[in-house]
């Protein structure tokens, strides 16, 4: 059921980090995810006498997997999901069958109700995201494949939320060629940071909202926690906002969707957190591709308006007929399309004559931008004072 996905190289990316690079596209796997393959990997290790049902909680991909993998078996399938769980993810799974119940606001609240739900029933079988062997194991294929795909693999890079994904490819990995690194990447915001997964003692989570919600746990658990420090080479930190570059970066040059827990890898090597292994080529791990459209799109416009490629601009001008026509009529002259535009007469601090406006632009660049802003300023418009 597990789809062989493909290693796609990236010559941009590689001229980024200073040395081959390529991407391991788990995001085109099914159910958007690497999840399916430690969720397959558990229920083979149950047999087919041995449970009646399955239960686990999950912000997303673990439940699309777990329904996925539970209807091909006709087995009934329950899932608890965080209240802050994407949309998109929550359909996903009852588009798969899932019977699913909204508890809490985390990851760990999802679990321990699914949990008690097992208890009642034993039956019932209950399938961690992260902390089973046989689940980890089963993560674990997708380095036996990379073995297979990049024969001078010297690095790989790879999204660390529970730890069983790292803890089952470093181990596959390691076993079969002790001299390839494996480097696990962390969001600050969603994750324990190097020095803590070190001394045992994660940093719980400190936002419930993060770009990276498929990584969004408050801890690895015990068993991947000792799996990283026994396998696990390097460990990075990235920020919010070098995760939203990474999800366009792909988008972009790649031509891949991404969530960003799973392009958290490229956005280490973009925000020069970790390097390319200077010999041999380094794999990235884009684990995921479930993203909801809405986000996406908010991710993009970030990066048109800190790139120049779109300018908001606010000013005041004259409240009579043709005042707004000579104000686009001039942004137009130096080449910026308009986007969308607003009067706003509240709030700000204007003759009873004015009006202010709020102009969207689509511009070439940020020198660009900055030619529309002058050639604003110098033909008489400025921007209303705020009320105090």
């Amino acid at each position: 059921m597990v789809r062989e996905t493909p290693v796609l190289s990236s010559r941009t990316l590689s001229e980024r980090a200073g040395g081959t690079v390529a991407l391991k596209a788990e995001n085109l796997q099914r159910t958007g995810s690497f999840k399916l393959r430690g969720v397959l990997s558990k229920l083979a290790a149950l047999g087919e006498d041995r449970a009646a049902g399955v239960v686990t909680g999950s912000a997303g991909n673990h439940a699309q997997a777990v329904a996925h993998a539970a209807r091909a078996r006709g087995l009934p399938c329950y899932v608890f999901m965080p209240e802050t769980a994407p949309i998109a993810k929550v359909e996903a799974a009852r588009g798969l069958g899932a019977h699913v119940q909204m508890v809490g606001t985390t990851v760990d609240d999802a679990l321990e109700a699914a949990r008690e739900q097992a208890a009642q029933d034993e039956r019932i079988a209950f399938v961690h995201p992260f902390e089973d062997p046989d689940v980890i194991a089963g993560q674990g294929t997708l380095g036996l494949e990379l073995l297979e795909q990049v024969p001078d693999l010297a690095r790989v890079i790879i999204p660390v939320g529970g730890g069983g994904l790292v803890g089952g490819v470093a181990i596959a990995i390691k076993s079969a060629r002790p001299a390839i690194e494996v480097l696990g990447v962390q969001v600050a915001s969603c994750a324990p940071v190097r020095g803590s997964l070190d001394a045992g003692k994660p940093v719980p989570v400190t936002s419930a909202l993060t770009i990276a919600d498929g990584i969004a746990v408050k801890r690895p658990g015990e068993l991947t926690l000792q799996l990283i420090g026994r396998w696990v080479d390097e460990m990075a930190v990235v920020e919010e906002d070098e995760v939203a570059e990474a999800m366009v970066f792909l988008l972009e040059r790649a031509k891949l969707v991404v969530e960003g827990a799973g392009a958290v890898g490229v956005a280490a090597l973009l925000a020069g957190r970790l390097r390319a292994s200077p010999a041999g080529t380094t794999v990235v791990v884009l684990s995921g591709g479930n993203v909801d459209a809405g986000l996406l799109g908010e991710v993009a416009r970030r990066h048109e308006s800190q790139s120049g490629r779109r300018l908001v601009l606010l000013a005041s001008l004259p409240d009579r007929p043709g005042s707004l026509a000579q104000l686009l009529a001039l942004v137009g002259e130096r080449g910026a399309n308009l986007l969308d535009v607003g009067h706003i007469r509240e709030g700000f601090d204007l003759h009873v004559r004015e009006t202010a406006v709020q102009l969207v632009l689509e511009t070439r660049s940020s020198a660009h931008a900055e030619q529309v802003r002058k050639a604003v300023r110098e033909a008489g418009y400025s921007e209303p004072r705020v009320l105090r």
